[in-house]
């Protein structure tokens, strides 16, 4: 079961992924040679309007192949013929769906369950929190100038900030107030804590709330995202601490045995939040400045849209050639390290 709900997700981020590809580029003109979900030898397809639709064997993957992507552009419909501009937003629309799908998705689950209002429910004893003079109720709004929307966002400042002092701005009663604290840090748990706990359980929204807490859904997960690579590329993380497509199975596999208590409806919907954090997590990787990533190739195509010149078809495949084998490279780590830390548990 654990992998065939692994399979649908990746299926789905990718089927909304390259299919932002193919319609954008369909409407600006390009010609689409194929269109495919998976990669290896193709198990069913058909063709339609000059596209080859197909199913590939392997699951994980995907591709849109563009008239020109073979190096003939003697095509009026080649990608490399097209406008600058047209050219830009067919590559950033993959990126862009998976952004869409993230909120679409979103909108289901704070739709359902609500979203975990920023409210303190407890303070605990000898902790900061509680000697600053936060109490019961009080509605954190802001930390050190960050806007806070979902409790989540404290916990994640924590986590990026590891032991700052904070300058807390929370509402109590309709008014405002501040007050600085340090976070103390907690040997049992591990981390730094102010000294609180958050609402036991989901405030639901309105409709306006619902379309509110979805945005704030997607840009929470991006924002985790950035941080995270940020924080990789400082050496806070390393790249033992990524995962892959077995690291993702496995987690695949926990959510749903944690759900299967509270019965199908909620299995769909932590299924649904996962999809939400790797589609967004794609949306991001994919809008990286990496050769062979969408990022990469949208670096050229702003270059051409600046200097008006196109930049040398050679280079630009030597360069994405080895961006896709350093890619390759790390995919084939991180498996390898998935798989240990698999084996050792």
């Amino acid at each position: 079961v654990e992998i065939n709900l692994l399979i649908l997700i990746i299926t789905e981020i990718i089927l909304v992924h390259e299919g932002g590809h193919c319609l954008i580029g369909k409407k600006c003109g390009i010609g689409v040679k194929e269109f495919a979900i998976g990669l290896g030898p193709t198990i069913i397809g058909f063709t339609r309007g000059g596209t080859k639709y197909s199913i590939k064997a392997l699951p994980f993957g995907g591709v849109c192949i563009f008239e020109g992507d073979d190096g003939e552009n003697d095509s009026p419909n080649s990608f490399r013929n097209a406008p600058v501009w047209a050219r830009i937003a067919t590559v950033a629309a993959g990126p862009i769906m998976n952004f869409v799908l993230a909120f679409v998705l979103s909108l289901f689950i704070v739709g359902s369950i609500g979203y975990d209002a920023p409210v303190i429910y407890s303070t605990m004893d000898g902790y900061p929190a509680a000697e600053a003079g936060l109490v019961s109720g009080d509605r954190i709004v802001a930390i050190s100038g960050k806007k806070i929307d979902v409790y989540r966002d404290i916990t994640l400042w924590t986590m990026f900030n590891t032991g700052k002092t904070a300058e807390i701005t929370y509402e109590r009663d309709g008014k405002k107030y501040k007050t600085e604290i340090t976070p103390e840090y907690n040997k049992e748990e591990g981390r730094y804590l102010f000294g609180f706990t958050g609402p036991e359980g989901y405030v639901k929204g309105n409709p306006l709330q619902v379309i509110k807490y979805s945005c704030v859904e997607v840009r929470y997960w991006i924002e985790v995202t950035v941080k995270s690579l940020i924080m990789l590329a400082r050496g806070q993380f390393t790249v033992n601490d990524l995962s892959g497509p077995v690291g993702i199975a496995q987690t695949v596999g926990q959510v749903y045995d944690e759900s299967k208590s509270s019965g199908v409806y909620y299995i769909w919907l932590n299924m649904m939040s996962l999809c939400t954090l790797i589609s967004a997590n794609l949306g991001v990787m994919n809008l990286l400045p990496f050769p062979a990533l969408d990022g990469g190739r949208l670096v050229f195509l702003i270059f051409e849209a600046v200097t008006k010149k196109k930049a040398d078809e050679k280079v630009e495949g030597v360069v994405n050639f080895i961006g896709m084998a350093l890619l390759m490279l790390l995919m084939f780590f991180v498996m390898f390290n998935d798989i240990s830390t698999l084996i050792k548990h």
